[in-house]
């Protein structure tokens, strides 16, 4: 039987976000400059094909800075950024640490930093786990920043001082799943103080509306990107709730089944 004609929709904007990029372009530019092992706390991005390309060119990828030796090679922090103890525990071992960063998710350390010198309870939505948010909450003392979900986590979070709070967010979420979120705790706190500017990245953004506009055109949706990738994932999420019959997260072509 002859199949129909397959038509492809590539949503646009897509790719990698400057972010990305530019931390991708950090361990490159440290290979060149500083010779093989360059060391990388973690992946610098979820990629795995951007890892095992850095990988064969001489990135070494550790989880913790106590698998690093002494010596003069570089480590640089992936762009999901750290807890403020790693570059303390980098300089107290004399290691030639480079900060990869993602600037957008340093606005958001920043963020949490002045609300708590101004006494403020801090209420960070994000994924439980995920390295920005073990980064973000390392900014500060334990206890200092209250982590939830969902609306249903809003809704049921108990606070000290309803009058002292403020909110930031994950830079990689659900842009209509935050929406919910923060309705909420306004709703709950009328008082609380959220980001001059939404911390939910750009990139983040725009890809998700990029496959709103498509969604409802399609029969299935493909996001190439990383199972532990939080963008990769909120976007299959988004085709699936915007009117996409089937969408589906794919490493590479090899991983689709065209029978």
């Amino acid at each position: 039987m002859t199949k129909p004609p397959l038509t492809v929709l590539l949503a646009a904007p897509r790719g990698f976000c400057a972010g990305v990029v530019r931390a991708i372009d950090i361990v490159e530019r440290a290979l060149a400059l500083y010779g093989a092992p360059v060391y990388v706390r973690h992946e610098i991005v979820h990629n795995r094909f951007v890892v095992d390309d850095l990988r064969a060119k001489g990135a070494i990828f550790v989880d913790e800075l106590d698998e690093i030796p002494p010596g003069d090679h570089p480590v640089v922090f992936s762009a999901h950024g750290v807890p403020k103890a790693v570059p303390q525990e980098a300089a107290s071992r004399k290691l030639f640490h480079i900060d990869a960063t993602c600037p957008l998710v340093t606005k958001v350390h920043m963020e949490a930093q002045r609300h708590h010198s101004e006494g403020l309870d801090i209420i960070l939505v994000g994924h439980r786990g995920h390295p920005e948010v073990i980064g973000t909450m390392g900014q500060l003392p334990a206890g200092a920043i209250a982590l939830i979900e969902t609306s249903q986590e809003a809704e049921a979070l108990s606070v000290r001082d309803p009058e002292k709070l403020a909110y930031v967010t994950q830079t990689t979420l659900s842009v209509d799943d935050t929406r919910e979120v923060i309705a909420v705790l306004q709703r709950r706190f009328p008082a609380i103080r959220g980001p001059f500017k939404e911390d939910i990245c750009y990139a983040t953004t725009n890809r998700q509306e990029a496959v709103k506009s498509i969604a409802a055109r399609i029969d299935l949706l493909l996001v190439v990107g990383a199972p532990n990738s939080s963008n990769s994932k909120r976007l299959v999420e988004v085709g699936e709730k915007s009117g996409c019959q089937r969408a589906m997260l794919v490493q590479r072509a090899s991983d689709l089944d065209w029978a």
